[in-house]
């Protein structure tokens, strides 16, 4: 059990590596600070960090899917660009829910 946790955890750090995965942890601890300054309710805490988890698995999952494709075949590949634009398609939508998220509550802490 150790072992699975130790092995996840390396893949999260490895995460950093990739530049849209180091870019989306650089924008959650950016939503962090704004959390803070803002001084957010535990409800708006905890769609924060559900939208932060949301964004973050959906890029470590687009990147896994784009590294299984290149390996299976680096040639140029209709069938191949589908799975990647679907894949990228999944971080699109958590991202514009986790944006959506964010907008609703500034906005409720700037009219408030």
């Amino acid at each position: 059990m150790k072992k699975k946790f130790s092995d996840a955890f390396t893949g999260l750090l490895k995460g950093t590596g990739h530049r849209s995965i180091l870019t989306q942890y650089i924008l959650a601890a950016m939503a962090v600070c704004a959390g803070f300054v803002l001084h957010l309710s535990v409800l708006e805490w905890v769609a924060v960090i559900v939208c932060i988890g949301l964004v973050i698995t959906a890029e470590i999952l687009n990147t896994c899917i784009e590294k299984l494709c290149d390996l299976y075949s680096t040639d140029y590949s209709n069938r191949i660009r589908e799975i990647k634009d679907l894949a990228a398609g999944a971080v699109l939508a958590a991202s514009l829910t986790a944006f959506i998220t964010a907008m609703v509550i500034l906005f409720s802490h700037i009219g408030g």
